[in-house]
């Protein structure tokens, strides 16, 4: 098999963007939304969601390499990271501070050009438990073995791809920063849409594949900034979690885009709209927590400590709501209060308006949060 990065023509992408000029333009009009969304937050819910969504990019982003790592332990990495309260300078996993410390650096520099010493900060990032030679972390790797992403049971292996040889490296990267850095938005020579360069960027350098390992990771990562410089902010939404959603056909795209043929309209499609549904799903849960924030600024006041309680635990799940409803046995097992005092709090948050009665009646009578 050949491949992309041994045609001749190599690296001069080719593509077609009339299939998704609809989704360039419904993500454009997503973004201002969602800019305008968080704007109306308070300050400490805005930084409660960016956590959030570093958190979940980290985690996923780490699982599609088949890493699984424990949530608290990157959150209380990022958290220190911020100087904020309730985190643990002491996390023992390596891998859980130094994804952390990566999702922070990416969204704090994604207005700086691209270089090679980045990408080697982001690899030490990655790497730091790893256990890589020295000399193969944070730097190209130099193994001569055969760079290869291969799959199947022993025996019967099948070769994926092969990357380029190491000698090959150092010019193909070079070439790749000044691509990168000629398509930034603002100051670059070449004018792209954030996602569909975030598309092109992402695929151009997973076919180098220039690292011994966490070459994923790293991608993903590049992509992200493509998509921030475009926006002028640090985008909001995790991509990675979008992607491990679809991550079988997220491998046989990457795998069909890095054949010999550089013509990439389909891997183009497949990225961007994955971009796109990865925003309608942060989207999702930013208005959740506004109308979590209205709601409080509503309410907060006229509650009784039982009451609060109660509708911050329902608020834990989520925009997919509490499963169920709220009824007055959960409200007992929740409160350890008697069945006439939930029945009674429950009437009384059905006539402020906080709840509403769900369908049904009888004696098992089921509410749910008014937003």
């Amino acid at each position: 098999m050949r491949y992309n990065w041994q045609n001749p023509l190599w690296p001069k992408f080719q593509y077609s963007v009339t299939e998704i000029q609809n989704v360039l333009y419904l993500y454009a009009q997503e973004t201002s939304l969602l800019v305008g969304a968080i704007g109306q937050l308070p300050d400490v819910s805005v930084t409660d969601t960016l956590i959030d969504l570093m958190v979940l990019e980290a985690l996923k982003t780490s699982e599609i390499e088949g890493e699984m790592l424990i949530e608290e332990d990157v959150r209380s990495s990022i958290r220190f990271n911020l100087g904020l309260p309730n985190s643990d300078p002491t996390v023992s996993d390596r891998r859980a501070s130094g994804i952390a410390e990566l999702m922070l650096d990416v969204r704090s520099t994604f207005n700086q050009p691209l270089s090679k010493e980045k990408l080697f900060d982001w690899h030490r990032m990655v790497m730091g438990d790893s256990h890589f030679l020295n000399e193969e972390v944070g730097n190209w790797r130099k193994n001569t073995e055969p760079m290869q992403i291969i799959s199947g049971p022993i025996g019967r292996e099948r070769v994926y791809y092969e990357a380029p040889p190491p000698e090959r490296l150092e010019s193909e990267m070079d070439a790749f920063i000044k691509w990168f850095n000629q398509t930034e938005p603002k100051t670059g020579e070449k004018n792209l849409p954030g996602p569909l360069r975030a598309a092109v960027a992402h695929l151009y350098f997973e076919s180098i594949h220039p690292f011994i390992d966490g070459n994923g990771r790293i991608g993903r990562a590049i992509a992200e900034k493509a998509l921030s410089q475009d926006i002028g902010t640090p985008i909001l939404f995790s991509l990675s979690s979008t992607i491990q959603k679809n991550r079988k056909q997220y491998y046989n795209m990457l795998h069909l885009a890095s054949g010999y043929s550089l013509e990439i309209t389909e891997w183009v499609a497949f990225f961007v709209n994955l971009i796109y549904q990865s925003q309608l799903e942060s989207k999702e849960q930013i208005l959740f927590v506004l109308k979590k924030t209205k709601f409080w600024r509503e309410h907060n006041q006229e509650l009784n400590e039982r009451q609060e309680k109660v509708i911050h635990r329902m608020f834990l799940e989520g925009s997919s709501g509490f499963k169920g409803g709220m009824n007055a046995q959960k409200y007992m097992t929740l409160t350890g209060c008697s069945k006439a005092t939930a029945t009674r709090d429950l009437a009384d948050l059905l006539a402020k308006k906080c709840f509403y009665r769900l369908p049904g009646a009888g004696p098992n009578t089921r509410y749910d949060i008014v937003f």
